[in-house]
């Protein structure tokens, strides 16, 4: 359907099918096809509600002999569970009941395409319960895996952008204290380099943006044999990013990325530009501090305050002037 549908939409929709002389089968295609439709923007909570009633519904009609169909509905109402905005996880452990479900009939049935989207879909859900300690981030990461396996960058870039950008994001979030840390921080930076294959500065500015930024955060946190390198590369990566981003249209975002810029100019192992680094970092944080106090971000102001705090000791330490208060953070 090409938009989201109104409440009297949805009514008229059901007294349509409820009507129809159609078989079971068709109408629990039926309703599926009104479900989505209330996926696609839903303007409210209650729609989602309503999509997950009207895929349980589709569920109850649909016949023994047709798995595919049910499977498929199975998907979807994982779709629409997923969604759900909720403080715990129930709707999350059905979601993952859901693909779970479906996933053995829309292999053997389905397309290649139908199951690589669940896989994602799963490997979004898997990721999100592992952050509750409800799931291992292991199994996200092999869900997104498979789904790039058919979600290729000349065929789907836009699938092929999002897996690698989580595929980034789940090797980041495991914990370093084993033997293959650097090889997932490296698959990590290698996965948002993939990203920017696609995401393009004219097209996706915001996208592009982000990933530059992500991209320069885990160069930047990299344990490697050339970190000279890495700190210059993510260096250019939050150039990158500030193309896009500034004070004006995005100064959350833009406070972010110099800060982060700064840490790479605080730590840059570069004798000789010691000096000049050290200042230019100072003035980024004094900057971002600046703007996320202005914005109310306490916590954000905090961190960077106390990151500047440490660069101003580490300058008098050097012997370099650092006039101004630290805890004002005034602007250069």
């Amino acid at each position: 359907m090409g938009s989201s549908l109104s409440d009297a939409q949805v009514a008229a929709a059901l007294r349509s099918v409820e009507a129809d002389a159609a078989s079971a089968e068709e109408k629990a295609a039926m309703l599926m096809e009104i479900a989505m439709g209330l996926q696609l923007r839903p303007k409210s909570v209650d729609q989602l509600q309503q999509a997950v009633s009207l895929y349980e519904r589709a569920l109850d009609l649909c016949p023994k002999d047709a798995p595919l169909l049910a499977a498929r509905v199975t998907a979807r109402l994982g779709t629409a569970l997923q969604a759900l905005p909720e403080t715990g996880t129930c709707a999350l452990e059905r979601a993952r009941g859901c693909f779970d479900a479906a996933r053995s009939t829309l292999k053997e049935r389905g397309s290649a395409e139908e199951l690589a989207e669940l896989d994602m879909n799963l490997g979004l859900v898997l990721q999100a319960l592992a952050g509750a300690g409800r799931a291992r981030i292991t199994d996200a990461i092999q869900s997104y895996q498979r789904a790039v396996k058919v979600f290729d960058r000349e065929r789907y870039p836009q699938e092929y952008a999002i897996l690698h950008n989580n595929l980034a994001i789940a090797y980041l979030s495991i914990p370093l204290a084993d033997e293959h840390a650097k090889m997932r921080e490296a698959l990590a930076v290698q996965s948002f380099e993939e990203v920017l294959k696609v995401i393009t500065l004219v097209d996706h500015p915001s996208e592009y943006a982000m990933a530059q930024n992500n991209l320069g955060n885990a160069l930047q946190y990299a344990h490697s044999g050339h970190p000279l390198d890495n700190s210059l590369r993510a260096l250019a990566a939050y150039d990158e990013a500030l193309r896009v981003r500034n004070p004006r249209d995005t100064p959350l975002e833009y406070a972010n990325t110099i800060a982060n810029k700064a840490n790479v100019l605080r730590n840059l192992p570069a004798p000789d530009a010691g000096q000049s680094n050290l200042l230019a970092a100072r003035a980024l944080y004094r900057e971002a501090c600046d703007i996320f106090e202005l914005a109310g971000q306490r916590a954000g102001a905090a961190i960077v305050r106390e990151a500047l705090a440490e660069l101003e000791q580490d300058m008098r330490e050097l012997g370099a002037a650092a006039p101004g208060s630290i805890a004002s953070a005034s602007a250069p």
